[in-house]
Order: C-alpha cells, then structure tokens, then sequence
C-alpha cells in the first residue's frame, strides 16, 4: 500500500477514485475523476489556446490519455498535477503541430494543489524525417476512420482533416449544434478504442 498521508484530502479522495477505477474498473469513479477536473482542465486549455472548440477537444483527448495511463500515476505527486501535466503537455504537442499563436502560456498554471505547472514551448521546425512521420500517422489515422459507421466518419473528416468549426459542421450537414457535438464526442470514443489496438497511436 502506497503512503498518501502528505496527499491533502481533495488528493487522497482523488487517489482512492484512481484505485477504484484501476483495480475495479469502477466507471463511476473515471466518470467522478472527469467531472471534479473537466472545467479546470478546459479553462486552462482555453488559455492555452484561445479557442473554445479546440480546448473542448484537447479536454476530453487529456481525459483520454490519462485514463490510459491511470496505471502510471503514483501518490508521489496529487493526481490533480499529474493530470494537469498531461492536458498540457498534449496542448504544447498540439501548439507546436498546428503553430498557433499562443497567449498567456509563459506564465505556467496553479492547480488547487498549489502545484504550479510550468509550460515552456520551443519552436519546431518540421525537418523531412518528421513530415514523413507525421504523413504516415495521417494515413494510419485515416485507415482507422473509414472503419467508423458513415455518418461518424463524416464528422471526423469534416472536424478534423478538413478542420471545419463546429457550427459550420452543423450548417453543413443541416444538423442541430448539440447533435454534432454529442456525436463527434462518440466518434472519438470508437476512435480512441479502436486506437488502443493498434502501435501507431498519437
């Protein structure tokens, strides 16, 4: 049993949902985990990349990375911090792929820990070998999608290759606002399951 006395309480609730979700496979817990830190998550994404579409998408890929990992994650740090420091992270890789002008990210974040994060982002020059790389991710990305159902895989291209907002998504396919959200949301499950199979996740 691992020592989490110098966890304060909100961490030491927090390492016992992680345990539930890991050793149970409790879907409550996961779905507690997400709901204690989904909006501070996405604030700080928000921050990070000014643009509410975006930082709800990098939310639920921080969530989703986390709980991939959940088995990695020890007491030594509050949960909180861990998971803060993989939204980042994921954010930082997502500003150096699509160079967006980012704002407020030299400062680094507080989380309710008083843990601070520290967010330092490099410029990337994208030699041959990685451009190489990053095409045989699409294609692998690409191969994943077109196993989705039809109107899924629409979405994803529409959202993701074609990297349309969400309203235009919705005028396009002349589909409510909420429905195209709610519905990508599904798409990225299936895709984030059907990635756990494969080598070549990203």
């Amino acid at each position: 049993m691992e020592l989490i006395e110098h966890l304060s309480d909100k961490g030491q609730y927090d390492y016992n949902l992680v345990q539930k979700a890991l050793h149970k496979q409790d879907q409550k817990a996961y779905a507690e985990l997400m709901e204690r830190y989904r909006e501070p998550i996405y604030y700080m994404l928000l921050k990070m990349v000014n643009n509410k579409d975006d930082a709800e998408d990098l939310t639920i890929e921080a969530f989703g990375k986390a709980f991939l990992r959940l088995g990695q994650y020890t007491p030594q740090f509050a949960f909180s911090t861990w998971l803060f420091k993989i939204a980042s992270n994921n954010c930082i890789d997502y500003i150096r792929k699509k160079k967006i002008k980012a704002i407020s990210i030299d400062q680094g974040f507080q989380t309710d820990d008083g843990d601070t994060i520290e967010i330092n982002v490099k410029d990337a020059v994208i030699d041959p070998a990685e451009a190489m790389e990053k095409d045989e991710r699409i294609k692998k990305m690409r191969e994943i999608v077109d196993k989705l159902k039809p109107r899924y895989r629409k979405l994803v291209e529409l959202r993701y290759f074609e990297e349309l907002a969400y309203e235009e998504i919705a005028e396009q396919l002349d589909l409510p606002l909420g429905t195209v959200k709610a519905q990508l949301f599904r798409a990225r499950e299936f895709l984030f399951q059907m990635m756990k199979h494969t080598k070549d996740n990203y």
